[in-house]
């Protein structure tokens, strides 16, 4: 599939879907993901 192809048929796709992401609704998610990303570096050891 061609790269402009590819674009539409990924805009077409996000129109159809109920709820659209928007830009600011990724923050708790990012936020969710950086807790649990501290936790693990917490839980390995150094050599």
């Amino acid at each position: 599939m061609k790269p402009k192809a590819r674009f539409i048929a990924s805009v077409v796709e996000t129109a159809k879907s109920d709820i659209p992401a928007l830009p600011f609704a990724r923050g708790a998610r990012r936020a969710a993901f950086i807790t649990k990303r501290a936790q693990d570096e917490k839980t390995l050891k150094s050599a």
